[in-house]
């Protein structure tokens, strides 16, 4: 398929996981990607295989360097297509133990980074008739035991994402979110630190496991993140797109 052709589109957190599948499957469709990430090597090793592709150095705590990412894509290819917020950090621990600083880092990364990077890119987005896939979680659905900071931030994407994808609609931008279950990414796999922290109840955990194995493959999101930012979902705005298994289903 080359349902992105001609496109230019800006992918976060494209170093590993999701986002570096998703840049992969957009690329392989025909977009133009710029690969943003704190990590700039791994950037580098993923859009050395895309063609057209760059890399570009991000930090999503910064405001600052969430506006400088966008004006690079504007001065670089004059346009921007889509916006896929994938840059993401979790964070594991009892509620009532959960540091100030780790709660300010959650919040930053995963939520306040969005908000920076719509803000900039939206005018550049009416232009175009573009639109935007942030990435949010099954934990932003519903309550996940031990993730209280990053579910509370994953829960403001939606949030977000449904307010903007309300007020830009009539705009032709579309907003929309992913809320995947468990992947198989390093994101997860630091969750193995669960089995340190005292006096977790397993049982809460195993509730929010996904109904199907085994885990879902970042090439599974991604899938997902080219379908919605694709014109095959030209009316669709404002989802929030589980890819979870059955995580969220009840």
């Amino acid at each position: 398929m080359n349902r992105m052709t001609g496109k230019i589109v800006l992918v976060t957190g494209a170093a590993s996981g999701i986002g570096k599948a998703s840049a992969i499957r957009l690329a392989s469709e025909g977009a133009i990607v710029v690969c943003a990430d704190r990590n700039v090597k791994g950037a580098e090793e993923t859009a050395a295989s895309l063609a057209g592709a760059t890399a570009v150095e991000f930090d999503a705590a910064s405001a600052a360097s969430c506006r400088a990412l966008v004006d690079h894509v504007i001065a670089t290819h004059g346009k921007l297509d889509v916006l896929c917020n994938i840059a993401g950090i979790g964070g594991f621990g009892h509620a009532a133990q959960v540091a100030d600083e780790e709660w300010d880092r959650l919040i930053a990364i995963n939520l306040s980074s969005i908000f920076h990077m719509t803000k900039a890119a939206l005018p550049h987005l009416e232009k175009t008739q573009g639109n935007i896939v942030n990435m949010a979680s099954a934990s932003g659905l519903v309550g996940a035991s031990y993730a209280s900071a990053y579910s509370a931030s994953k829960a403001g994407v939606v949030g977000y994402t449904r307010t903007v994808a309300l007020e830009y609609a009539a705009k032709q931008v579309r907003v929309n979110a992913i809320c995947p279950g468990g992947v198989d990414t390093p994101l997860i796999a630091g969750g193995s630190v669960m089995g340190t922290i005292e006096g977790i109840d397993f049982a809460l955990v195993a509730r929010m496991s996904p109904k199907m194995a085994p885990l879902a493959q970042p090439e599974d999101i991604a899938a997902a993140v080219a379908f919605l930012a694709s014109d095959d979902a030209k009316f669709i705005t404002g989802i929030m797109l589980p890819v979870d298994g059955g995580q969220t289903a009840g």
